[in-house]
């Protein structure tokens, strides 16, 4: 029997939880929904809970903006042993003399890791090598050169000194890789380490407060007017952006692809735009003689 499905707008903070990969936790919220459409925005590892946004309908076109935000994680380290997925569900592959640290070596070693670094990726990632998943390669007992990547380490604070056990708080640019942070710290401090917990606390605008735990979507499925009012508009993703409104013209003619001449004095790069009767259009880019042009459109004429 053929399923039908409906139309469903807006983000949902899910709280992942720990075993499950991002694309399952999506495909069970979407289920639950019974939405047409829906993906998710910056995927963690099994291993790894906390913010996951999942966007639905319209919102999905801000995917892109919130894959490129930055985030923030509270990390704990294992120190004394290197796995061979740089976390907790690896096997282990080397242990270090050094099975303890002092405070003030850590503090040195997050002193070397601020700001714009260079950082190699890990085997174990989704990023691909001549059409493969690497990880898929490691998996197979396979490894291979990998170029390394600028990201930014905004800050690193100590939340609790462990000399085994560490734990940490990131926040950074997108394509860091956390277990590969974890370890190059053990590096510094002449020691070893991996991953034993990893939670996601911010993704760009949104912030643990408002997650949503699988659990509490579970318990509402079949309820449909409560399972809607746990989505945020998909403008909530976009407050980096100036705010715009348009008039009825203006509006009319940038659904239609044209760009209109409101005059966005003081204003550059990309726009929320609005109109008082429909609300949030998309995104619009701010032309050199001041008009809009339209750059993502939510709604469409």
């Amino acid at each position: 029997m053929r399923r039908n499905y409906r139309d469903v707008n807006g983000i949902l903070l899910l709280d992942k939880p720990v075993g499950l990969t991002s694309n399952r936790a999506l495909q069970t919220v979407k289920r639950i929904f019974n939405a047409r459409k829906a993906g998710h925005t910056g995927s963690l590892d099994p291993l790894a809970s906390g913010l996951l946004p999942l966007c639905f309908g319209h919102a999905t076109k801000a995917s892109h903006w919130l894959l490129d935000a930055d985030k923030t994680y509270e990390v704990t380290a294992s120190i004394g042993a290197q796995t061979d997925t740089a976390d907790a569900e690896g096997a282990i592959v080397a242990t270090a003399e050094v099975a303890e640290v002092s405070e003030s070596a850590l503090q040195q070693a997050i002193a070397a890791h601020l700001g714009e670094i260079e950082q190699v990726p890990p085997m174990y990632s989704a990023l691909k090598h001549e059409g493969r998943r690497l990880y898929e390669l490691a998996r197979a007992g396979e490894k291979v050169d990998r170029a390394p990547r600028k990201i930014r380490i905004y800050a690193i604070e100590i939340v609790k000194f462990d000399p085994r056990h560490p734990v940490l708080r990131v926040r950074c640019s997108k394509g860091t890789y956390i277990r590969t942070l974890v370890e190059t710290l053990a590096e510094a401090m002449g020691t070893l380490a991996h991953v034993q917990t990893l939670r996601r606390t911010e993704l760009g605008p949104f912030d643990a407060a408002r997650m949503i735990s699988l659990a509490r979507i579970e318990d509402l499925a079949g309820e449909v007017a409560a399972l809607d009012s746990l989505l945020i508009p998909a403008d909530a993703a976009l407050t980096r952006f100036s705010a715009v409104t348009l008039s009825a013209s203006e509006a009319h003619y940038l659904l239609n692809g044209n760009p209109v001449g409101h005059a966005a004095k003081g204003i550059e790069g990309l726009v929320r735009v609005y109109d008082k009767q429909q609300g949030f259009l998309g995104v619009g880019e701010v032309l050199p003689d001041g008009r809009i042009a339209p750059k993502r459109l939510f709604l469409s004429s």
